[in-house]
């Protein structure tokens, strides 16, 4: 019997041990070698999404996606589209009717990705909706993590160059991580269902003083 909370207290969060993909993580540099990935890809019943953006610190400032994470759950691979764009082989893999797409705030990533190129994404996950019959109200998944596995998945390198000429082993690590635990909720939560085996636990909302 797994036991989950309704609202995961972020301050808990930084006691726990770090989830790290172990997998392999592989860099797409060019559109000929994002075509020969899409291809392999498209083996797969589900894959884990996800994007990260070189931060604009400036107000309103948003730059275009720089990194697409595509997952399996044993390997990921870093489409950089900051060099090549995003390429109809992309398009086919986001618009295929038989490969599920997991991820979080996909709404998000896939109006961001959308500006690089049009296209109508179909049949994918949203985690944030998915979740929500178990009870879960804490959304991030950063907590959805910690809540369903006891495992802190590391930010710190979120707002790092994206853009850079060559990425640090850090930062290929914490962006395949992000697409492979989307594959790793989408399992559990889907476990969860089928079988009942968890306990809801109600996190009451903190009381608010009063002046």
């Amino acid at each position: 019997m797994r036991t989950i909370y309704s609202k995961f207290d972020k301050a808990a969060i930084q006691s726990l041990p770090v989830v790290q993909f172990q997998g392999r993580v592989i860099v797409i540099q060019t559109a000929g070698e994002a075509d020969r990935a899409v291809d392999y890809l498209m083996q797969f019943p589900r894959l884990g999404i996800d994007t990260e953006t070189r931060p604009n610190f400036k107000p309103g400032g948003m730059n275009p996606v720089a990194l697409l994470q595509v997952s399996t759950p044993d390997t990921c691979f870093l489409f950089r589209l900051n060099r090549f764009g995003l390429t109809d082989a992309l398009v086919r893999l986001f618009t295929s009717e038989r490969i599920q797409k997991v991820g979080l705030s996909l709404h998000d990533d896939w109006a961001q990705l959308r500006k690089r190129k049009e296209f109508k994404p179909v049949n994918f996950i949203e985690l944030q909706d998915y979740v929500k019959p178990l009870g879960v109200v804490d959304m991030s998944l950063q907590k959805l993590y910690a809540n369903f596995f006891g495992q802190k998945i590391s930010k710190t390198q979120r707002l790092t160059n994206w853009e850079a000429d060559v990425l640090t082993e850090a930062q290929k690590r914490y962006a395949a991580t992000d697409a492979w635990t989307c594959l790793r909720l989408y399992d559990i939560i889907t476990e969860l269902f089928n079988t009942h085996a968890y306990r809801l636990v109600l996190v009451p909302e903190p009381e608010t003083s009063k002046s």
